[in-house]
C-alpha cells in the first residue's frame, strides 16, 4: 500500500470519527448501520422498556403488521423504508420496497417488482436492506434476483435499474445471501459473486460502482477467483492514512481495502477460509474489526473476531493483524465497537448462537462471561442513549447497559405470537424501530419527532475531511473510462468520459495529450468518441486510454459487447463459445461432435453445473428462442436442459421427464408442466416463445426430436397475470448428471 507522510494521523482519523458522530442527526438513519456506519445513534431519552402486548404505557407509538420481514429498515426525511414479500403464496407473489410515514406507520407507497430466474426462497426476501441518500432523496436497493434499482424516495418511482444477473452474471442462490448498496459521493457500490463474459467469465466476488444518478458502470474490481461462498458483508467507507478507503469482506475469506473512487485494491488480509458475512467496524485510530464463524486460515479452531491495524508503520507497509480472538462464532451479526472514556474501547460480538461476548478492543481479551441473549441472532446490536438494543431470531428483546464489569440487563421480553427478528433495531427521531417477521414496531415516549435535516455541506465536510497532502498527489496515477462496460449496437456512436486520479484516489486534472487505442470492430477519435462498425456482430471491443509514453504511460480501459438487433443465429462454426454471452464461457466449451460444431455444458465445473447464461440486452420482449440440445450418453441419470426468454425458463427436465415453464424456481408462483418422454444420445429441438398482451404474458414451449418435423401444437402453455415485461434471451442447464450439447441457437421476433 502506498502511503504519504501525515502529522498526527491518529488525531486526524479520530477527529473524523467524532465529526461524523456529531453531524449525524437524530432524525435520519439512512443506512442499515446508521449514518456513521457503526450502529451508533446520537440520541437520548430513548425507551428502556416496552410492553409488546400493548396498553396505555406500552411505549408502542405504532405497529404495522403489513410490513413484516427480515430486512433492517431505514429512516430518511420522515419516512421509513424496508423490503418485504408481496402477495405471499399467490400467483402474483413478488418483492417490494415499502415506504411508511415514520410518524403514523401508514403506507405511503409500494414499489413492486417480480422475482425471476433465481433459486432464492420466498422466506428470505428482504435479506438485503434499502440504502438512502439524504442529499438527493433517492433510494438504492438490490433485490433478491440481483435487480439493482434507484428509486425516488418521495414517490417510489424507479429512476434506473440494472439486472446484475443478466448483465454481469451475479449469482442469486438458494442460500439467499444478498448484499446491501453503499453510497460514496456520486457512486452506488454493490458486490456479489458473478460469472461474467470474456475475461470475467470465471466466478469471482466482484465489486461494482455505478453512477448513482444514471446507473452507468464506473468501475469493476475483482477479488480472488473461485470463492467458496456468496456473502453479504456490507462495506464501510472511512479515511486511513490520508486516503478514503472502502473496507469489505469478500467471498474468498479475505478483508479488502479498496479506493471507492477508482476500485483499486490497496491491500487484502486473510480472515477466514470461507466467505465473510459480517460487516467490518473501524475504530477512531484506524483499527478494523471483523468476525466470522468458519475455519480460520491456520489451525483447526472455528470462528474468530479479528483486529487489523491499518495505520502504516513505514513507507509501503501493509496492515498487520493486531489480535485474533479464536472460537468466537460471530459470523452473522457484525461486531459493535464502543469507545468510551470511562470504560475504554470494547467490542461487543454476538455469536450465531445468541451469546454476546465482550472483548477488550486493544487486546482481544474477554471482559466478562458471555451473556445469553437468545437461541440464535442475525441482527447487529444497536448502541443508542448509552444502551445496547438486541433482538433474537426467537423474538427475545434485550436492553443492556455497559458497565465496568461488562453488561447489566436493563430489560428483557419475548415478542408474542412467534414473532422473530432477523434484522437489526435502529433509532431515529427519538424512537427505536424494531423489525419483526410479523411487522414493524415504532417504540418511544412521545412519538417520532421530525427535525430539519442538517446542512449537506456540513455532511460532505464530515465524510471527507480536507487533509494537507504533499505534491505527489497532484500527479496522475491512473485513468478511468466511463462507462467501464456497456452493450453497444452496430453503427452506434457515443463519447467515452475519461477521468484522472492520483495514487491516493483523488481526482486530478486530466493530462494533456491522452491517446486512445481500440481493439475490435470500432474506431475512436482523439476526443474519445467511439464509433462501432455498422457490420459488427456479437463481438467484443476494448478501448485503452494512454497518458504519456505508450510503454510506460498511465492507462485506463473499458470494454463493450456488440449485440446487433434481432434476429440472431449461433451455430458455433468458429469453434468458440460466443464472447459476448454472460455466464457461458467458463461453464461451456466448444467441441466438434460427429463433425458438427457445438458447445457443451460441462459437468466438471465446481458449483457451476447448474447455471444460466444470457445473450444480450435486458429490454427485449416478445421474441422466440430455439436451440438443438442433446444429453450426452454414459450416465444413468439425465440432466436438465432449458432456454430463457423474457425472464421465463423452459426446462426439459431429465429425472422427472417433463417440460416445465416457470420464472421463479424456488417458489413456482406461476409454473406449468407437461409429461415428456426423452432420452440421452438423441438431438431434440427446444422452442420458447413469450408474448405480452394487455399486461398478461403468454409463454409457450415445445420440444420434438430434431430429425422430425416441428409439431403444430405447443407442448406447454402458461399465462402470467403478473408478467415479466422484458429480459435477455439465454440458456439454462443442470449438467450435474450428464453433459449437455447445444447447437443452432436462434432468437427471432
Amino acid at each position: 500500500m502506498k502511503t504519504i507522510d501525515l502529522v498526527c494521523l491518529t488525531t486526524l482519523v479520530s477527529g473524523l470519527f467524532l465529526t461524523q458522530i456529531e453531524t449525524a442527526t437524530s432524525q435520519d438513519w439512512p443506512f442499515w448501520r446508521g449514518p456513521s456506519q457503526n450502529s451508533h445513534a446520537v440520541a437520548d431519552g430513548l425507551i428502556d422498556s416496552f410492553n409488546p402486548k400493548g396498553g396505555n404505557d406500552s411505549h408502542i407509538v405504532w405497529f404495522n403488521p403489513n410490513v413484516g420481514g427480515i430486512s433492517t429498515p431505514i429512516v430518511m426525511n420522515g419516512m421509513l423504508f424496508t423490503i418485504v414479500r408481496h402477495d405471499a403464496g399467490k400467483a402474483t407473489e413478488a418483492e417490494k420496497v415499502v415506504a411508511l410515514d415514520a410518524i403514523t406507520g401508514k403506507v405511503v407507497w409500494e414499489n413492486i417488482y417480480n422475482v425471476f430466474l433465481t433459486d432464492f426462497p420466498a422466506e428470505r426476501i428482504g435479506w438485503s436492506n434499502v440504502t438512502g441518500d439524504p442529499e438527493t432523496n433517492k433510494l438504492y436497493v438490490l433485490g433478491s434476483c440481483s435487480l439493482m434499482q434507484c428509486l425516488d424516495a418521495a414517490s417510489g418511482k424507479t429512476l434506473w435499474a440494472r439486472s446484475l444477473s443478466e448483465e454481469f452474471g451475479m449469482l442469486s442462490t438458494y442460500g439467499g445471501r444478498t448484499n446491501t448498496p453503499v453510497l460514496f459521493e456520486d457512486l452506488a457500490i454493490i458486490s456479489g459473486v458473478t460469472t461474467g463474459w470474456d475475461s470475467t467469465a470465471r466466478p469471482c466476488h466482484r465489486f461494482f460502482a455505478f453512477d448513482k444518478h444514471d446507473g452507468r458502470l464506473v468501475w469493476q474490481t475483482d477479488t480472488r477467483p473461485l470463492p467458496e461462498d456468496t456473502t453479504y458483508s456490507t462495506p464501510v467507507i472511512t479515511t486511513i492514512a490520508g486516503q478514503t478507503v472502502m473496507i469489505a469482506g469478500a467471498g474468498d475469506g479475505e478483508l479488502y481495502a479498496i479506493q471507492p473512487r477508482t476500485g483499486r485494491v490497496l491491500w487484502h488480509h486473510p480472515i477466514s477460509r470461507r466467505g465473510i458475512n459480517t460487516s467490518p467496524t473501524v475504530s477512531s485510530s484506524g483499527i478494523v474489526f471483523v468476525g466470522h464463524s468458519e475455519e480460520n486460515p491456520q489451525g483447526t479452531a472455528m470462528g474468530a473476531v479479528v483486529a487489523i491495524d491499518t495505520a502504516p508503520s513505514g513507507a509501503g507497509s501493509l496492515p498487520r493483524e493486531r489480535w485474533r480472538a479464536l472460537e468466537v462464532m460471530a459470523g452473522k451479526a457484525s461486531p459493535l465497537l464502543i469507545e468510551d472514556e470511562l470504560l475504554g474501547s470494547r467490542i461487543y460480538a454476538v455469536e450465531d448462537s445468541g451469546r454476546m461476548r465482550v472483548l477488550d478492543a486493544l487486546t482481544g481479551e474477554e471482559i466478562c462471561p458471555a451473556l445469553k441473549l437468545g437461541t440464535a441472532m442475525r441482527g447487529t446490536p444497536l448502541y443508542a442513549d448509552n444502551k445496547l438494543y438486541t433482538a433474537s431470531l426467537a423474538g427475545i428483546v434485550h436492553v443492556l447497559q455497559p458497565t465496568e464489569g461488562g453488561l447489566d440487563v436493563v430489560f428483557k421480553t419475548r415478542l408474542p405470537g412467534g414473532q422473530g427478528v432477523n434484522g437489526s433495531m435502529i433509532a431515529a427521531g427519538g424512537c427505536v424501530f424494531l423489525p419483526t417477521t410479523a411487522g414493524i414496531y415504532c417504540l418511544g415516549t412521545s412519538g417520532f419527532q421530525p427535525k430539519a435535516p442538517p446542512s449537506r455541506d456540513a455532511e460532505r465536510v464530515a465524510s471527507v475531511p480536507a487533509f494537507v497532502l504533499d505534491s505527489r498527489t497532484a500527479v496522475c496515477d491512473m485513468l478511468q473510462l466511463v462507462p467501464a462496460e456497456a452493450i453497444v449496437s452496430p453503427g452506434q456512436q457515443f463519447a467515452i468520459e475519461v477521468r484522472a486520479f492520483d495514487e491516493l484516489g483523488h481526482q486530478v486534472d486530466l493530462p494533456v495529450g491522452v491517446q486512445f487505442q481500440v481493439n475490435g470492430p470500432a474506431t475512436i477519435d482523439s476526443e474519445g468518441v467511439l464509433s462501432v462498425n455498422a457490420g459488427a456482430m456479437h463481438e467484443a471491443i476494448t478501448v485503452l486510454a494512454v497518458a504519456g509514453d505508450s510503454a510506460r504511460g498511465v492507462t485506463g480501459s473499458a470494454r463493450f459487447r456488440v449485440v446487433p438487433p434481432l434476429p440472431w443465429s449461433f451455430n458455433f462454426s468458429d469453434n468458440e463459445v460466443p464472447v459476448t454471452w454472460v455466464g457461458a464461457r467458463y461453464r461451456h466449451e466448444a467441441r466438434s461432435v460427429d463433425g458438427e460444431a457445438v458447445i457443451a455444458k460441462l459437468s466438471t465445473i465446481p458449483k457451476g453445473t447448474r447455471s444460466q447464461a444470457w445473450f444480450g440486452p435486458t429490454d427485449l420482449s416478445n421474441y422466440t428462442i430455439t436451440a438443438d440440445v442433446k444429453a450426452v450418453e454414459g450416465t444413468d441419470k439425465l440432466p436438465d436442459i432449458g432456454l430463457i426468454g423474457q425472464r421465463y425458463v423452459l426446462d426439459l427436465m431429465g429425472e422427472s421427464q417433463q417440460l416445465q415453464v416457470r420464472t421463479w424456481a424456488a417458489q413456482l408462483r406461476m409454473a406449468k408442466s407437461q409429461p415428456v418422454s426423452w432420452r440421452a444420445g438423441v438431438w431434440y429441438t427446444l422452442k420458447l416463445q413469450a408474448t405480452l398482451t394487455d399486461d398478461v404474458a403468454e409463454i409457450r414451449g415445445k420440444v420434438w426430436p430434431r430429425h422430425e418435423a416441428e409439431p403444430d401444437d405447443w407442448t406447454v402453455v402458461a399465462n402470467d397475470a403478473a408478467p415479466n415485461h422484458s429480459g435477455s434471451p439465454g440458456l439454462f442447464g443442470n449438467a450435474t448428471n450428464a453433459e449437455v450439447l447445444i447447437d443452432n441457437v436462434t432468437v427471432t421476433r
